[in-house]
């Protein structure tokens, strides 16, 4: 019988959506780019420039592409889980960007749910009860050299 009740009060639990969370948190770019972790992962070649935050010339561009990343939220709080899943997204735009022969990403606003928002400094981020995620739209593009370091 209590094994009965914990199952029905589980489905029940899981099958509302009013219980769902998605909380949505804005981290700061230039935070991510901060962390110890980006700092090894990134290997500098590519520079991430977002939406309405200045953008050196672009020389040629590469086309556009949509990254979507998630982490695990268990046991992290909203901001480290958001910085992760920004940190991921960063990774797979450096490394699309670099097979495309592109040395900046520009105009990277974020786009979760096909939802755009464009900020100069940040980037938004929805975490929900156990899934944490970050979409991200960019454009690759080639930017003078001497503008092209992280």
């Amino acid at each position: 019988m209590k094994k009965a009740m914990t199952l029905a009060l589980l489905a029940l639990t899981l099958s509302s959506p009013a219980m769902a969370r998605d909380t949505v948190v804005r981290i700061k770019l230039a935070d991510v780019l901060k962390m110890p972790e980006a700092k090894s992962k990134l290997d500098g070649s590519v520079k991430f420039y977002l939406a309405g935050q200045k953008t050196p010339k672009v020389l040629e561009d590469l086309g556009s592409d949509v990254t979507n990343k998630k982490t695990n939220g268990m046991g992290k709080s909203d901001e480290v889980g958001c910085k992760w899943a920004t940190l991921s997204a960063l990774i797979a735009l450096e490394q699309s960007a670099k097979k495309r022969g592109a040395n900046a990403v520009v105009d990277i606003a974020s786009y979760y749910k096909k939802n755009e928002v464009k900020s100069a400094t940040e980037v938004e981020c929805h975490a929900g009860s156990f899934v944490i995620g970050v979409a991200l739209k960019g454009t690759y593009a080639k930017v003078p050299e001497k503008n092209a370091s992280k």
